[in-house]
């Protein structure tokens, strides 16, 4: 990483996350297409669920994006979660590190199909699409779902089913309650029908709302403060890990035991581990 850090930085990070099923595979696959049009090269990290019960998992994003199995300047990783919760990889910000390294201007991040809580993209993206379907719920859910405030930008897929206009009211009526200043992001609906090619209805929509916030991020300033984030967040998740592996290494289990028999409470047994000299 530190051999690669001087090559880094010029990247685009572009997360898309969204309940399973609205199309998230299909839209990134229609976006590196719109990508590819203008010339940039694109790179993909597909985030897929590992199975609790075997620690397998499918990897088939993929499939859904055999289009650009070809293209040279396009290229497409899928990692597993091996049970890291959020919607994606422990790894992804060193893969994407990597993929910034190696000269990728675009990089998509598809998270694993996620809740109303799993917002761990927004700490590792520059620009956050959060998808949503027709038949999902209503408006209240719409309303609660911690999810869509973390969104830059908001896409109703399958815009051509029955009830789509029905998601957009909703999505309207849940940002007008929000208040934004002049001058500051206000995120976009775009409707698309993201079928897997650049014609699909709302894909070059998309990007284009895509190429307007990140002229906004490095005009206003927010670019750098997100980053700056980023790097917060990845070095406290490093540290945490670290310190966990020593905790774990260092006495825990004779702390448990008297903590198990009433002859400790677990509050002070945590203040005597995080004591000791390994710690």
């Amino acid at each position: 990483m530190k051999e690669l850090l001087p090559l880094t930085g010029a990247a685009r990070v572009i997360g898309l996350t969204g309940a399973p099923g609205v199309g998230k595979s299909t839209t990134v696959s229609a976006l590196v297409g719109a990508f590819r049009a203008a010339g940039r090269r694109v790179a993909v990290l597909a985030v897929d669920p590992t199975s609790p019960f075997t620690g397998g998992a499918l990897l088939g994003d993929r499939v859904r994006m055999q289009d650009h199995a070809t293209d040279d300047q396009v290229f497409i990783r899928s990692m597993a979660t091996r049970g890291h919760l959020g919607g994606l990889a422990a790894a992804a910000p060193q893969a994407i590190r990597v993929l910034d390294a190696a000269g990728f201007e675009v990089i998509l991040v598809e998270t694993v199909g996620v809740g109303q809580a799993e917002v761990a993209v927004a700490a590792l993206a520059d620009s956050v699409v959060v998808l949503l379907a027709p038949g999902l719920g209503d408006a209240i859910q719409a309303a609660k779902a911690g999810i869509l405030e973390v969104a830059d930008l908001f896409v109703v897929n399958k815009a051509d089913k029955p009830d789509s206009h029905q998601v957009v009211r909703d999505l309207r009526t849940m940002i007008a309650l929000g208040h934004y200043e002049i001058g500051e992001w206000k995120p976009p609906i775009i409707e698309t029908v993201a079928t897997g090619g650049l014609r699909d209805a709302g894909i070059v929509e998309l990007e284009h709302d895509l190429d307007a916030h990140w002229a906004w991020l490095r005009s206003s300033g927010e670019l750098e403060h997100r980053r700056r984030e980023r790097a917060r967040e990845e070095i406290t998740a490093l540290a945490l890990a670290t310190l966990r592996t020593r905790l774990d290494a260092d006495g825990v289990d004779e702390l448990a035991a008297r903590v198990a028999a009433g002859t400790l409470d677990p509050f002070q047994a945590a203040e005597e581990l995080l004591d000791r000299p390994n710690a």
